[in-house]
């Protein structure tokens, strides 16, 4: 055998485990409501952790109420907001500040690998369960939690919203044309942001963990995911002192790169360096080697000469046509979508990214889907978005038995 272990793994067993996603076996403790922390633990459901959602009976998480659009079903109406950031989740109804909820919730804290929390500073600690508390009782638990503007400074305590976030943290001063308005991002880009962030630092905890045996605290806010966001334009203002001005559809440091408008409708077009150029120019009816265009910093200088020599070539066909043509000739470029054509596009089925659930009230229903894929696990709905408290009596019932096991 040359020294070699052979593990034989029963068929059987094999295909239980690629049906397994990647975090099986890890317990979340879901305290959070509204998006970046309900995306961050959708994300680790999504990956196969037993996600445990907590909320306010009566109401629920404040997304329940954000609409329209509604679902309407017998039994109530369904947000289509809460809908995108809750699957893979179990929800269970109790009110923190019940005293007699309180053995309850150290049993759900005991229970977990990792907690997760967005309430502002301070909050935690009043309900008792700030983070000494926890880490108390519970010594291995990963805790993350998310704020608005972070945990301590002088702005800590103030309520994060991502348009405020949006704002604040400079990304709408990127975003719009050029001569204004200032817009923001069509989606919550700062809650979102601030839950993948949270979902990074919860892995390495758990990687760490698997080390020292012990759990941590991790943290990140909406105003921290922005300044990451920055990237280039940080830089841009950090490094060479420049203060960035929204560039609309066009990019601020490459070009041709933006939108542009054929005969029957707008394309994306994507020059990323001077080997692209000298394909696509000819196909504008330009000379590549023209002075004033052969360089990306000289296109950057000439941008609006140059946009107004292609602007009548684009024009004189359409998105389709010239989509073959970038094609053939090796050009990035793309059509600009509606989220209905998105959704139709055989690519985005192909690539398993629109999941099928079935919810207890409002039946089959379609849900954007991971965006993550394992050769060996599996990254899957296996739970869709539940109704409020739809999991109370479950969960309470197995924590119930486990509690009679050990004692008999």
């Amino acid at each position: 055998m040359n020294g070699e272990t052979h593990l034989s793994i029963d068929p059987e067993e094999q295909s239980l485990r690629h049906r397994q996603g990647p975090l099986n076996g890890i317990h979340v403790l879901d305290f959070s409501r509204v998006l970046a922390g309900p995306y961050a633990t959708m994300i680790l459901g999504d990956l196969g952790a037993d996600v445990i959602k907590i909320e306010q009976p009566g109401s629920g998480d404040d997304t329940r109420m954000w609409g329209p659009p509604f679902m309407t079903t017998p039994a109530g109406r369904e947000s289509t907001y809460f809908l995108s950031a809750n699957r893979n989740k179990r929800s269970v109804t109790l009110d923190m500040k019940d005293p007699a909820e309180r053995p309850f919730i150290e049993e759900l804290v005991n229970w977990a690998d990792v907690v997760v929390e967005n309430f502002r500073p301070g909050v935690m600690d009043r309900l008792g369960l700030g983070d000494d508390r926890l880490a108390e009782m519970n010594p291995s638990l990963v805790r993350l939690s998310i704020s608005g503007f972070g945990d301590d400074g002088p702005e800590s305590r103030r309520v994060g919203y991502d348009h405020i976030l949006q704002a604040e943290g400079g990304l709408m001063s990127l975003t719009g044309p050029p001569e204004g308005p200032m817009v923001k991002v069509g989606v919550p880009i700062a809650d979102i942001t601030a839950g993948l962030y949270g979902v990074i630092g919860i892995l390495a905890g758990l990687v760490e963990r698997a080390s020292s045996g012990i759990g941590q605290r991790v943290s990140t806010s909406l105003l921290a995911g922005q300044i990451a966001l920055h990237t280039f334009q940080g830089t841009r203002y950090l490094v060479a002192g420049e203060v960035p001005p929204p560039s609309g559809n066009q990019h601020p440091t490459v070009c041709p790169y933006g939108v542009f408008d054929a005969s029957d409708g707008p394309i994306v077009i994507a020059v990323g360096n001077d080997a692209i150029w000298g394909r696509f120019a000819p196909l504008v009816d330009v000379d590549p080697r023209e002075v004033r265009f052969a360089t990306n910093d000289r296109r950057i200088a000439n941008a609006r000469e140059l946009g107004e020599l292609m602007k009548p070539v684009l024009a004189a066909s359409t998105v389709r046509e010239w989509l073959r043509r970038f094609d053939e000739a090796g050009v990035p470029a793309g059509e600009v979508k509606k989220i209905d054509a998105v959704y139709a596009g055989a690519q985005v089925r192909q690539q398993n990214l629109v999941w099928t659930a079935e919810h207890s009230t409002l039946g089959t229903i379609e849900l954007p889907g991971s965006p993550l894929r394992y050769s060996r696990s599996d990254v899957a709905l296996r739970r869709a978005p539940p109704t409020l408290g739809e999991h109370s009596d479950e969960v309470r019932d197995e924590f119930r038995n486990d509690e009679e096991s050990q004692d008999s």
